[in-house]
């Protein structure tokens, strides 16, 4: 890794955490298809990457956030209940059986591009004047189970998945953003070992790129303090808006990415 390529991971880092922490995502998922395109990570050592980023990144939204109030709600326990062993199947998916990248960014857009606009929409014109049902316990922990398998397969931590349905399902950004980014860092441990553990076993591109890894962290530590330090100051509908626009945003980066 050059100076130059360290120095771009970690000011995309940084910036991408601004942006993304104050709505309970740790910007893995955006991360992503900037170390597929800029700066070169092979795949699957990309996935691994994208996971130590989460792991080093996380500690300063986690920070901000507890010195807001508790961190270990019983949404969090529900979702690391179920990510926890999603995200070492997931793992076990990627090194052995994982599709192919035109087929992952296919996947990303059909789940965010929709996901995103119909909480854009459900924020603009709500359909009904009282909240959403929300989602049993179980339903929590099995939701949770599904994103860990498809964090562990592609890195992404699942934040960008998790916060959008609790949002949309009448949960409070407040609410979700801390469960959501503890639950990140935790599958991203997990996940960033399994894969550690699976390089000395199999061949290829499989261990993450240790240094442009801690890079993007780095940059995702200072950004993601600074943007949980403002999600108090944000109201609600503003923090809902962001989420749906980030989630539609990133599916068409990669439904553009995978016509090329």
């Amino acid at each position: 890794m050059t100076w130059s390529t360290g120095l771009t991971g970690l000011a995309v880092g940084l910036l991408i955490a601004v942006v993304t922490a104050p709505v309970g995502v740790s910007g893995a998922v955006f991360l992503l298809p900037v170390q597929l395109s800029v700066l070169g990570v092979p795949s699957p050592a990309v996935t691994p990457t994208n996971l130590l980023y989460n792991v080093v990144a996380g500690p300063g939204a986690l920070l901000r956030h507890h010195r807001e109030g508790p961190l270990l709600s019983p949404l969090t326990r529900r979702l690391v209940i179920g990510a926890a062993p999603g995200v070492a199947v997931g793992a076990l998916v990627r090194v052995f059986a994982v599709p192919g990248a035109t087929a992952f960014r296919l996947l990303v857009a059909a789940l965010l591009m929709p996901l995103g606009l119909w909480l854009v929409g459900r924020t603009l014109r709500p359909t009904r004047p009282v909240p959403a049902a929300e989602p049993s316990p179980r339903a929590v922990t099995a939701l949770a189970l599904v994103v860990g398998v498809v964090g562990g397969v592609y890195g992404i931590g699942g934040g960008s998945i998790l916060g959008p349905v609790l949002v949309g399902r009448g949960m409070s950004v407040a609410r979700v953003a801390p469960a959501a980014l503890v639950t990140t860092f935790v599958t991203s441990v997990a996940g960033a070992a399994a894969f550690a553990l699976l390089s000395l076993t199999g061949s290829g591109d499989i261990a993450p790129d240790w240094r442009l890894g801690l890079a993007c962290g780095v940059g995702g530590l200072a950004g993601g303090y600074l943007g949980a330090h403002l999600q108090p100051r944000l109201p609600e509908t503003a923090l809902r808006l962001l989420l749906g626009a980030l989630a539609t945003a990133l599916g068409a980066v990669h439904a553009v990415q995978s016509l090329r």
